[in-house]
């Protein structure tokens, strides 16, 4: 399914597939413990690393999706209807998402 991959770290924003769902977005994220965030009325997510507020995060970049707390390293968007249960392509499309975020 289609998603798109914010790394804070090189400022880029990246289309990608989601193969096995959630399992993608772990191994993309980089840690297991996922939460999400819905940005959109169409059912999109923000999926991140938990921990990322409470885990040492020194040297690594961090960006801010509308008015969501920030967020450091990676996170992946991808469409859900039912917060974030099961997984769906991402309705948002790139240039849109692209201007929402704020390097940090």
């Amino acid at each position: 399914m289609k998603a798109y991959l914010i790394d804070a770290n090189t400022k880029t924003v990246s289309p990608v597939e989601l193969a096995d769902g959630l399992a993608s977005i772990r191994r993309l994220i980089g840690y297991d413990s996922v939460d999400s965030e819905e940005i959109n009325a169409s059912g999109d997510q923000l999926f991140f690393d938990e921990g990322c507020f409470l885990r040492d995060q020194t040297g690594k970049g961090r960006f801010k999706l509308d008015n969501l707390v920030p967020v450091a390293d990676k996170a992946v968007v991808a469409g859900s209807g039912d917060d974030g249960a099961t997984l769906a392509d991402a309705v948002v499309e790139l240039t849109a998402l692209q201007q929402r975020i704020t390097w940090l």
